[in-house]
């Protein structure tokens, strides 16, 4: 029996269609991404069918191309791993399907795989990890804090109240009329400005790992409206720069309180916000001063990817997790 794992990973939880293949969790063979953002760039958001209909129509592509580079054989391969939750659930389905299918033809094991543990399992690229750790996870529908003492277990020590980090951000880079995705062009724009407006930091009851970002959200647009009604004119820069630092300054600040308070080993990042080069400028300063080691996986892994469903679909597998034929998507699916 070989040593080595070979796992195909399938994602399709929004608007990316990928699919990869990575041997013992930690190589990426290959990796395939057919990106849907100037489909989805003229509604500023992704439109669920629409993005299901692309899915259909780029999925056997996809598949053959990571296929193809990987330079593998279907024999090769010991399981099919594949998204089913959470994510847009007429989404999550073709990629769901797909797997099936490939399961059911190739005679594949078929694993199922939580997305925000892929975003985790994306970090394993790097560097190997060191249990306990802690996992801050942010995107456009996350934001929490995950403690972990061994591979595959979770324990949750907190999470947004309201809005998600990426989903304040979304909503502020709509007030500024930036295009999307707007989370990126927040980002661009705050590395222009200076922190001249005090928006609020919400650190809620003392000793809490929750998170909120609604407030901000609302103090943000409020002081935009107000502008507006003065005739006044706010730089949009500025107005960039000053919400970015309060995020930045919660997230890390909690982040780093909790790493000392539980004494894990290392702290990773995860999700589509680990993109934003404020908060990875910020969190390597705090941590590099802190001395607790950080992983922050380069930007093609921070967004939507199959590698990583591949890279957490690899430790499920030798786990002994297995799914029938009945699998289906579940888009509510929590982590923990």
């Amino acid at each position: 029996m070989k040593n080595e794992k070979i796992i195909l990973g399938i994602e399709t939880s929004c608007d990316e269609t990928a699919v990869a293949i990575v041997k013992n969790g930690t190589e990426i063979l290959s990796d395939v991404v057919a990106s849907q953002i100037e489909s989805h760039k003229r509604f500023g958001g992704v439109v669920p069918e629409i993005a299901s209909r692309h899915h259909v129509e780029q999925m056997t592509m996809v598949l053959e191309e990571a296929v193809e580079e990987a330079n593998v054989e279907w024999k090769d391969i010991d399981a099919i791993a594949v998204t089913e939750g959470p994510g847009l659930v007429g989404a999550l389905l073709v990629g769901v399907n797909a797997a099936k299918a490939l399961a059911f033809a190739k005679k594949k094991p078929l694993v199922g795989v939580q997305h925000i543990a892929g975003h985790i399992y994306a970090n394993r690229f790097e560097q190997e990890f060191t249990f306990p750790l802690l996992a801050l996870i942010v995107s456009g529908g996350h934001t929490e804090l995950v403690l972990m003492k061994e591979h595959g277990e979770f324990e949750l020590l907190g999470e947004t109240l309201d809005d998600a980090a990426g989903e304040a951000y979304d909503k502020v880079a709509r007030m500024l009329e930036l295009p999307y995705p707007g989370g990126p062009e927040v980002d661009r724009l705050a590395a222009l400005g200076k922190e001249t407006i005090d928006f609020p930091r919400a650190w809620l009851d003392e000793g809490s790992y929750d998170f909120s970002f609604s407030g901000l959200k609302s103090a943000v647009i409020n002081k935009i409206h107000n502008a507006k009604q003065r005739g006044e004119t706010l730089k949009k820069e500025d107005i960039a720069a000053s919400f970015q630092a309060s995020v930045i300054e919660v997230l890390t600040t909690k982040t780093l309180r909790a790493a000392k308070e539980k004494n894990v080993k290392q702290v990773i990042v995860a999700g589509g916000v680990a993109a934003n080069r404020g908060l990875r400028t910020e969190m390597q300063v705090q941590f590099d001063e802190a001395g607790i080691p950080l992983l922050i996986p380069p930007l093609n892994l921070c967004t939507d990817n199959a590698a990583m469903i591949a890279a957490a679909g690899t430790i499920a597998f030798e786990q002994g997790k297995r799914d029938g034929l009945d699998l289906n998507a579940n888009p509510s699916l929590e982590l923990i």
